[in-house]
């Protein structure tokens, strides 16, 4: 039945702790506070004493650290069984970016924002949006990991592994100013400013109102990386009650880098890039010798360029003309939080998402419409723009009861939403003597709109669980969750007309995921005031995905479609875990083992270059088993010094070869590492703060990975990233205090690496075109003050 929601009243108070600066130290029901809010242990993570999961907490103290515009992910590769990859400094470049927690990738993970769902925050979203577009950096209170599976009221359909969730920084108690202004390497500036309204006498509304704008140019090739956001958070109480609205808008405008093989990094070097606008004329001249040579499929357009590539160039996929991603966001929120009576509280969220945006590509797989009209001008280069278009409008609500009554605390809870996704593949045109398409804007008038499709998402979550405290030692936890999402998918427009019902490009199709009972159940049993251990249970489910380039309408194709959703299943999980932690005044410390099974794995392997955007098919290719150890600790040397570690050994393996319905063997997985996961993953940082001299250095290490599914060739070497951060308070007069000037350098050793694994895609073996290479050393200045 079809969900109908009106944007309304709502949700879901945030139950943070928050410094002097008003800023929240941590996700609700996490609690980081000590009583020195000086003290780094207490202020940047806390391991989560008395959950019965893994789990831990960052503050935003961590981020302040940080070079400012570092997404919220980069924090997070600090805590166990985190491995977060990207091309930039900042772990913010939306199609390189990537995170993988316990062998599962990013869409396999659940992500929120003070309650509201994120989706799977991939770069082709069809249900969400990334943090770095969602919230302002600055702006951001705390985070959350649950490695396992998350909590039951995480408002995701994907959670096969872990749950992020992130929340915005509260309005202060009293009226503030906070302005910061960055330059540094590639042209970088990027400026910041927040205002608080303090408590408004008589109403008692507190509010802040952001914006930030950044630019800087891309640091290999020709391009830009920018970004305008704002933002808007208001807090009233309403008798008992708390209302809570939260706005924010985002343009992010960002030119990409050109996805290399290990053979192109071999040949051509880490410094690699696209041809950019300056170099236009040898991206014609690539085009126009490919068509020459039909490694294309295009007809030919310039038999006078010859056959023979210019040095160094080997192949039309080494070099493209341009790409970018350009995506404007809306996101708005209301919430109520409400205590109904002695011990029992509702909490009631609304939320409303829009997007739209284009991904592009100049491709020299489609030439423009006039490139073989003699004496045409326009419109007749020897390639085209291609652009995936993205058209999101959510809609949901959340809403829960908690209700404490002698030693158990009881809720309930409830997530609807929904999602009209459409997407589109187009392409524009070009000129031949000169490029006129902007990649930092949105394309208009396409010449040829090869598919368009419709998909309507409808999702109900209900959870209930019950926190018993059996003793004053022992803690029980135990529930379940019930999903259903319902995704369907109508044609728009297929090859500009208007498509003819029951052809196998029209797509007209239902398929359901429904779980009614996806039990958690967990145990802490304090064993001292110092020690605790705990362990946990949990299955979960994924739902199918609703786009034209992922999940079971992928192949568009009707036939095959039909096919899928008569074969497959969704993918799912259960999560086995146990811990001990142990924390005192000066350290914390905590270990976890776990075991996974991931059932029904969906298999679609990549065909031919990314550019020319193949269709796959998708299928259930078996299982995944994955068991690791995870240590994390932190140390108060003393007042100004903390050392903090995390170590993860994981072991992620498919446990079937790929089979065809005769059995036959089409690719041997089984025994074989999962693709983009390190066995070894580590963190350590030491923290210096005296109040005026702050400071910290911190390295990362991830292991070798594969993009492979055989393990066979696909290898990229692990590598240690090393980030500085040296800053001063200034203090002693109304002009000085509240300024703040901090030095960040990123890869201080200048490492060459490869950033990211499979933005193209994974492949069965051999060598692929699906690697971004990482930013090298860049440094960055940034003064702060607040009034």
């Amino acid at each position: 039945m079809k969900l109908q929601f009106l944007l309304s009243s709502a949700v879901l108070a945030m139950t943070t702790a928050f410094s002097a600066h008003g800023q929240a130290a941590s996700e609700a029901g996490e609690d980081l506070a000590a009583a020195d809010a000086s003290r780094v242990l207490d202020a940047v993570v806390v391991i989560g004493s008395g959950e019965v999961r893994q789990t831990q907490s960052v503050s935003s103290e961590a981020l302040e650290f940080q070079a400012p515009g570092t997404s919220p992910i980069k924090v997070v590769q600090r805590l166990p069984g985190v491995a977060v990859s990207g091309a930039d400094p900042f772990g913010a470049y939306e199609w390189a970016v990537r995170i993988n927690i316990r062998g599962f990738s990013q869409n396999q993970l659940g992500f929120t924002l003070d309650g509201v769902p994120l989706g799977d925050m991939s770069y082709g979203n069809h249900n969400g949006l990334h943090i770095s577009r969602a919230l302002i950096s600055e702006n951001l209170g705390g985070v959350t990991l649950a490695q396992g599976s998350g909590a039951l009221d995480v408002a995701s359909s994907g959670n096969l592994g872990g749950a992020l969730k992130f929340s915005s920084v509260d309005a202060a108690d009293e009226f503030g100013v906070l302005g910061a202004a960055t330059t540094g390497s590639d042209n970088t500036l990027r400026l910041f400013g927040r205002i608080d309204t303090g408590e408004i006498e008589g109403l008692g509304t507190r509010a802040w109102v952001s914006a930030m704008t950044s630019e800087m140019d891309k640091y290999k090739g020709d391009g830009e990386q920018n970004q305008d956001q704002y933002g808007l958070k208001v807090v009233q109480p309403v008798g008992p009650a708390t209302l809570t609205g939260y706005y924010s808008h985002s343009e992010r405008r960002e030119q990409d880098y050109q996805d290399m093989s290990l053979g192109m990094i071999d040949r051509l070097g880490y410094n690699w890039d696209n041809f950019g606008d300056s170099n236009f004329d040898v991206a014609v001249l690539v085009a126009d010798i490919a068509h020459n040579r039909g490694d294309t499929g295009q007809p030919v357009t310039n038999a006078g360029a010859g056959l023979v590539y210019p040095a160094p160039i080997a192949t039309a996929d080494d070099a493209y003309w341009n790409a970018s991603g350009v995506r404007d966001d809306d996101l708005a929120y209301i919430a109520l939080d409400w205590p109904l009576a002695e011990g029992l509280d509702l909490r009631v969220q609304g939320y409303s998402h829009q997007n739209k945006g284009q991904g592009l590509w100049g491709t020299p797989y489609l030439i423009s419409p006039n490139a073989l009209t003699p004496g045409a001008t326009t419109a007749n280069a020897p390639l085209s723009v291609r652009t995936t278009e993205y058209d999101i409008d959510r809609k949901g609500l959340i809403g829960s009861v908690t209700y404490a009554v002698g030693n158990h605390e009881i809720q309930g809870g409830v997530w609807l939403e929904q999602n009209d996704f459409e997407q589109y593949r187009r392409f524009y045109s070009e000129n031949r003597n000169g490029p006129t398409r902007d990649f930092l804007g949105f394309l208009d008038n396409p010449f040829f709109t090869q598919w368009g499709y419709g998909f309507d998402t409808q999702t109900v979550q209900f959870f209930i669980q019950d926190t018993w405290q059996v003793t004053d030692k022992l803690k029980l936890n135990g529930g379940f969750k019930s999903l259903n999402v319902e995704n369907s998918v109508d044609t728009l427009i297929i090859n500009n007309a208007q498509p003819v019902v029951g052809t196998n490009s029209n797509l007209v199709a239902t398929i359901e995921t429904e779980e009614s009972f996806l039990p958690q159940a967990g145990f802490n049993y304090q064993v001292s005031d110092q020690t605790e251990v705990f362990g946990s249970y949990s299955q979960n489910t994924a739902a199918f995905v609703s786009a034209a380039t992922a999940g079971p309408f992928s192949s568009r194709s009707q036939l095959v479609v039909d096919e899928v959703i008569a074969s497959v299943d969704p993918e799912s999980s259960e999560t086995f875990e146990a811990g001990l932690r142990y924390s005192n005044d000066l350290v914390q410390l905590g270990a976890a083992a776990y075991f996974v099974t991931f059932d029904d794995r969906l298999l679609a392997v990549s065909q031919g270059p990314g550019i020319v955007g193949n269709a796959p098919v998708i299928s259930n290719v078996g299982s995944v088993e994955t068991k690791g150890i995870e240590l994390v600790g932190s140390v108060l040397v003393n007042d100004d010094i903390t050392l903090f570690g995390a170590f993860t050994f994981n072991d992620s393996r498919y446990q079937d070869d790929v089979v065809n319905r005769a059995g036959a063997v089409l690719a041997a997985t089984a025994g074989k590492k999962v693709v983009n996961t390190p066995d070894t993953i580590a963190f350590a940082e030491i923290v210096y703060d005296n109040g005026g001299v702050f400071g910290s250095l911190g390295a990362n290490y991830l292991g070798d990975r594969f993009f492979t599914f055989t393990n066979n060739g696909g290898n990229v070497e692990g590598r240690t990233i090393v980030d500085a951060t040296l800053g001063y308070r200034f203090s002693g007069n109304p002009i000085l205090e509240g300024l703040e000037v901090q030095l960040n350098a990123t890869n201080i050793f200048d490492e060459d690496y490869v950033g990211t694994l499979g933005t193209n895609g994974f492949v069965n073996s051999g060598d692929s075109q699906t690697l971004v290479t990482g930013a090298p050393q860049q440094l960055f200045l940034t003064v702060r003050k607040a009034f």
